[in-house]
């Protein structure tokens, strides 16, 4: 007996030094790190997952199979050998329709979770995106000014990006031409002044039109230190009803959460509010730094029922007054498919109730989870209306951007009510047309009228507009003739050098009175900057998308030709990520007018 037990314990003790802890990162194909990677010892119950950065740590001994598991991605299976640090990139897995099931393991416990998800997805059933209606040329001699809000969101690009990665055809109404230029990051120099943004223009002929020039208007947000932003009071306004319980939705919305949270500091506050048939608070208001509660309060959530929007919106913003922080970062931060369905529902309604809330100083950020009941429409309209911002989250890898890695922008204002103004010298131009922003046209008496709202500008955030102008003496098929003006008068300025003129008010994001600076740009174009390449090639992609009139038939060869001159450093492969998304797409080579 004694000989049997000792060698049961020397098989054992051999078991467990031949445990080696293996290490490594994993990353997508375009060497991005992937957050929340499943990452399994096959045969086993042993599994971990990857960190914010893409690093996991797990023991294993040498012959053990290591798979690694990631919605959209082909499973990998690697081999433990002699090495310790294994990392790993996974591929895209778009043609795929059989169901995978990847055992998940939380941070927090060992419990088992499975989690059912498809590397490829339905078509859309009904999301919901607004009708645009594309900017046209407009006269310089009829229509001299040019009246916007700024745009900082970036739902449409990672919108588009699902459909196009689940090779579904892109709706036209989903593709925001702003939101795609303003997904990605430019290197604009910080302000240097009393502003808390800096601006930065240029001009150069139009890549696809050598007729016409094209014109940036930049402004470059102040990036404040996440040390320095104020104490925040945020409250999570979660969907727990039934259309989110699909693995892209309430799965995937807990592990962003856990990101966010993970970024909360001891003076930071944050509760929880769900909503499905009828809503409730399930974490009273409770310290950044108590994280092993907010995140036992995630983990508890699942989804069933219908959807009481509303409901939950007014008792988000009464717990966010409740415990409102004077001179603080005061937020709601919703997170749904935008699915509602009991008590105010319709757009103007929802609409209606957050622009009354945004009057207590708390600002909305809306998330977008999902897909086939997306409404985007819905969630353009509460961040608009809650002096907020709108993103959609795809994968943890968006998440990781959104709520990790511009977690200072996404959460923190520095510039609200953000408008812009452009006058254009009718002795220079003819004709202009605003790439984009359809639905952040205002009219040009709302540039002066502190009362009309417009959009806020993040920590960190860049905002990039582009014209496309016609000069004085070119000849366009897009130019439609209208009579002369009997009473219009030249300004003793309009002989200048000046090509246009453009003004910009803010308010500070507890004020209530604009401040304004102006700006001139000169008639005199230059060599396009990478940054400049880039962004045309994203606003002629998106052009493209939406088969525009105003492409003048270029093909996505000149998106890519362009990309590639404008990629740059790319230090988080983004601009690596659209060049492969654009070969991708279902883009006509040749777009007929």
């Amino acid at each position: 007996m004694n000989v049997i037990l000792l060698l049961l314990v020397s098989t054992l003790l051999n078991i467990s030094t031949n445990s080696e802890t293996v290490t490594g990162t994993v990353t997508d194909e375009n060497q991005r790190p992937l957050p929340g990677v499943n990452v399994l010892v096959e045969g086993t119950q042993k599994g971990t997952q990857t960190d914010f950065d893409g690093t996991y740590t797990i023991k294993a001994k040498k012959g053990d199979q290591l798979l690694f598991g990631y919605l959209g991605y082909k499973t990998a299976r690697i081999k433990v050998g002699d090495k310790k640090i294994l990392d790993v990139s996974l591929e895209p897995d778009k043609a795929s329709l059989e169901e995978m099931v990847i055992v998940s393991y939380g941070n927090l416990n060992n419990s088992r979770q499975r989690i059912r998800g498809f590397a490829s997805a339905p078509p859309p059933q009904r999301e919901s995106y607004k009708e645009i209606e594309e900017n046209i040329f407009k006269s310089v001699n009829a229509a001299p000014l040019s009246t916007f809000s700024i745009d900082v969101d970036k739902a449409s690009y990672s919108n588009v990006r699902r459909m196009i990665n689940n090779g579904q055809k892109v709706q036209k109404d989903a593709v925001k031409i702003e939101e795609l230029v303003n997904y990605f990051s430019y290197n604009y120099a910080q302000p240097t002044g009393e502003h808390p943004f800096a601006i930065h223009t240029d001009v150069a002929t139009t890549p696809w039109n050598k007729d016409s020039r094209l014109v940036k208007i930049a402004l470059q947000g102040r990036t404040i230190p996440l040390d320095d932003v104020p104490p925040s009071n945020l409250v999570f306004l979660l969907d727990v009803s039934g259309s989110m319980n699909s693995p892209n939705k309430l799965p995937l919305l807990k592990s962003a959460f856990k990101l966010l949270t993970g970024q909360l500091r001891e003076q930071d506050r944050v509760a929880i509010v769900v909503y499905a048939g009828a809503a409730g608070l399930v974490l009273p208001s409770t310290k950044g730094s108590d994280k092993k509660t907010i995140f036992e309060a995630l983990d508890n959530l699942s989804a069933g029922g219908s959807t009481a929007g509303g409901e939950g919106i007014e008792l988000a913003y009464e717990i966010a007054e409740e415990n409102f922080i004077k001179g603080g970062n005061n937020r709601v931060i919703l997170a749904t498919d935008g699915d509602f369905n009991v008590g105010a529902s319709s757009d103007r309604a929802m609409g209606d109730l957050i622009e009354e809330k945004r009057e207590t100083g708390i600002f909305l950020t809306a998330l977008g989870f999902g897909m086939g009941n997306y409404q985007d429409s819905k969630l353009e309209t509460f961040a608009q209306k809650g002096n907020g911002n709108h993103a959609y989250i795809d994968t943890m890898q968006e998440a990781k951007r959104v709520l990790g890695t511009e977690f200072g922008g996404t959460i923190y204002t520095i510039a609200k009510d953000v408008k812009i103004q452009v006058e254009f010298n009718p002795s220079r131009v003819q004709a202009y047309r605003l790439i984009g922003y359809e639905n952040r046209l205002l009219n040009d008496e709302d540039f002066n009228d502190d009362k009309k709202d417009a959009g806020e500008l993040g920590s960190g955030h860049t905002v990039t507009a582009l014209y496309e102008i016609i000069p004085v003496g070119v000849k366009s098929r897009y130019l439609k003739d209208i009579d002369d003006l009997k009473y219009t008068k030249k300004s003793n300025k309009s002989n200048s050098d000046e090509l246009l003129t453009v003004k910009f008010r803010y308010q500070k994001p507890e004020g209530s009175k604009s401040i304004l600076i102006t700006e001139t740009v000169k008639d005199a174009a230059q060599t396009m900057s990478a940054d400049f390449e880039f962004a045309s090639a994203v606003a002629l992609f998106g052009m493209q998308l939406r088969e525009s009139e105003f492409t003048n038939n270029a093909n996505k060869d000149l998106v890519i030709s362009l990309a590639e001159a404008g990629r740059g450093e790319d230090r988080d492969g983004y601009r690596a990520e659209f060049i492969r998304l654009v070969k991708t797409a279902d883009v006509p080579q040749d777009v007929t007018n």
